[in-house]
C-alpha cells in the first residue's frame, strides 16, 4: 500500500485531499445549528418573485427548471415584458446549445404567471423580493406583501448586505422572513447564501435549505450582518487591493498575481464587471450609517469622473466598443498618481507574492471574525462561499483550508507585520480567534 501511495503524484494526493474536503463541507452545510434533521418542512408549490430585473429573471429560471409555476411580478409593463424576453433569450440559447429542445423551452415559459398586481401572490407559498438594494423601496415591498400573501407563506429577500431583522420588521410576521442571497447571474452561479434572522423559524430556515437542495444549489446558512458572509469579506479583499494601489501597485500588477494565483478574476476586473458605482453607493451608506466622513479611496476618483466599468467603457480599465477586454489606461495611472501625490504617498515597489498575501490573507482574518461572532456555523461554510460564489480556486479548497495548509502561524505573521506599518487600517489587527488557534496550535478545520 506505501509502495503505491509513494507512486502518486504530491498534486494528486492534494487534489484528492481537496475534492474530499468539499464534499464534506457540503454535508457539513445541510445541518444546521439548532434546528433538528426531522424538522417539518413547509409544502411549496407555487413561488413568486417581486422584480423582473437580472436578478428576479435569473432567480424565476431556477424554479422554472425544477417544474415550479412562478408568479413573476413588475409595476411597469415594459419592465415585465424585458424580464420574460431575457427569461427566453436565455432558454433559447440553451436550446441552441441542444440543452432543451423547444417544447421544453414552452414549457418553461409556460410555468410563468406575469402580473402588475400583488393579487396572484395571494396563492404562492414562498416569495421572493428582488427589487433595488434600498431600504425604504425594501420597506414599502415587504409591508405589501404582509398583506396580500398567506399565512404560513415564506417571505425572502435577495438583498446582497441589508439588514434581514429590519427587513422582517416591516412584517407582522417576522418569523417567516429570511433572507435568500442569491448570486448573478443567478440561474447560473451554485451558491444560494440562506440568512437566518434574529426570528427565523426553524421550519423556514429547514424548507429553504431542502429548496436550495431542490434547485441545485449550494446553500450555506449566514447570520446577519453587514454583506453576510461571502460580501463582508470581499469589502476586505478589496480594501487590501485598494491599498496595494496607493502603495504602488496597478490594477493589471494585482490582477494579474491574484489569477496566477488561481481566483477566477482579479478583484480590479471584477469591479469593473459588477460596476464601481454599487461599492461607491455602499461605502456612502456605512460611512452615513456610522456617521463619519467617507475614507477616501482611488475607486472615488473613478467614480466622480464617470467610470463606473464596463457599462460606461471605462473604470480601472478601458474597454474598445463592443468588447470586454481590459486595457490598461493612462487616464486610471494618472488618477492613482494623484491620488498618492494628493496624500503625500511615495510609491514603492509591490511584489507579487505581497498582492497574493495581503488579499487572501485579508480574506482569513475577516474570515475569522465572522467565525467568532457565530455568523457562520464553521469554517467549511465560509470555504463553500468562496468556492461557489467568489471564483476562490478550488484546488486551494477555499480561503479558510488555504490559510490551514500555508500554516496559521505563518498567517499570523504576515497580518502582524501589515498591522505595525505606519498609518495602517485597524482591521489588519489578527482575529482574536486567529491567535487562539495558533496558540494551542491548531487550523481551522483541525
Amino acid at each position: 500500500m506505501s509502495s503505491v501511495n509513494s507512486s502518486r503524484p504530491p498534486q494528486a494526493e492534494v487534489a484528492a485531499e481537496v475534492a474530499a474536503f468539499i464534499e464534506h463541507a457540503q454535508r457539513l452545510a445541510s445541518q444546521i445549528l439548532g434546528v433538528p434533521a426531522d424538522t417539518p418542512l413547509r409544502p411549496i408549490h407555487k413561488v413568486g418573485v417581486i422584480g423582473a430585473g437580472t436578478m428576479g429573471s435569473g432567480i424565476t429560471m431556477n424554479f422554472l427548471n425544477v417544474g415550479v409555476p412562478v408568479v413573476l411580478l413588475e409595476m411597469k409593463q415594459d419592465a415585465l415584458d424585458r424580464g420574460l424576453a431575457t427569461i427566453r433569450r436565455n432558454y433559447e440559447n440553451s436550446m441552441k446549445k441542444g440543452k432543451l429542445t423547444a417544447d421544453e423551452v414552452e414549457a418553461r415559459m409556460a410555468l410563468i404567471q406575469p402580473s402588475l398586481d400583488h393579487e396572484p401572490l395571494r396563492q404562492v407559498d414562498l416569495v421572493i423580493e428582488a427589487v433595488f438594494e434600498d431600504m425604504s423601496v425594501k420597506e414599502k415591498v415587504f409591508k405589501a406583501l404582509d398583506e396580500v400573501v398567506p399565512p404560513g407563506a415564506i417571505l425572502a429577500s435577495n438583498t446582497s448586505y441589508l439588514d434581514i431583522d429590519r427587513i422582517a420588521g416591516f412584517t407582522k410576521r417576522p418569523q417567516d422572513v429570511l433572507g435568500l442571497h442569491f448570486f448573478s447571474p443567478a440561474h447560473v452561479m451554485r451558491l444560494l447564501e440562506v440568512v437566518r434572522g434574529a426570528k427565523t423559524a426553524p421550519d423556514v430556515l429547514a424548507t429553504s435549505m431542502a429548496l436550495a437542495k431542490t434547485i441545485g444549489k449550494v446553500a450555506v446558512v449566514s447570520g446577519v450582518c453587514d454583506g453576510f458572509i461571502g460580501n463582508r469579506m470581499l469589502a476586505r479583499y478589496g480594501a487590501a487591493a485598494q491599498g496595494l494601489i496607493h502603495a504602488g501597485a496597478l490594477p493589471q500588477q494585482v490582477d494579474a498575481a491574484l489569477q496566477a494565483f488561481g481566483m477566477a478574476m482579479g478583484p480590479f476586473r471584477m469591479g469593473d464587471l459588477a460596476g464601481l458605482d454599487i461599492g461607491w453607493a455602499t461605502r456612502k451608506r456605512r460611512a452615513a450609517e456610522a456617521g463619519v466622513p467617507m475614507r477616501p479611496i482611488v475607486a472615488d476618483l473613478l467614480c466622480e469622473a464617470g467610470r463606473f466599468g464596463q457599462k460606461t467603457g471605462a473604470g480601472w480599465y478601458r474597454y474598445e466598443p463592443g468588447s470586454r477586454e481590459p486595457l490598461p489606461d493612462p487616464v486610471t495611472e494618472q488618477l492613482i498618481a494623484d491620488y498618492r501625490a494628493a496624500h503625500g504617498i511615495t510609491p514603492r515597489a509591490v511584489s507579487d507574492e505581497e498582492v497574493v498575501q495581503r488579499c487572501i490573507y485579508a480574506l482569513v482574518n475577516e474570515g475569522a471574525r465572522i467565525l467568532e461572532e457565530g455568523i457562520a456555523a464553521r469554517a467549511s461554510d465560509i470555504d463553500l462561499v468562496y468556492l461557489y460564489g467568489y471564483g476562490f480556486p478550488k484546488h486551494r479548497g477555499g480561503p479558510m483550508f488555504y490559510a490551514d495548509t500555508v500554516g496559521l502561524a505563518e498567517v499570523l505573521r504576515c497580518l502582524e507585520r501589515f498591522a505595525a506599518e505606519p498609518g495602517a487600517d485597524p482591521s489588519w489587527q489578527p482575529a482574536p480567534l486567529l491567535r487562539r488557534l495558533v496558540s494551542q496550535g491548531r487550523g481551522f478545520h483541525r
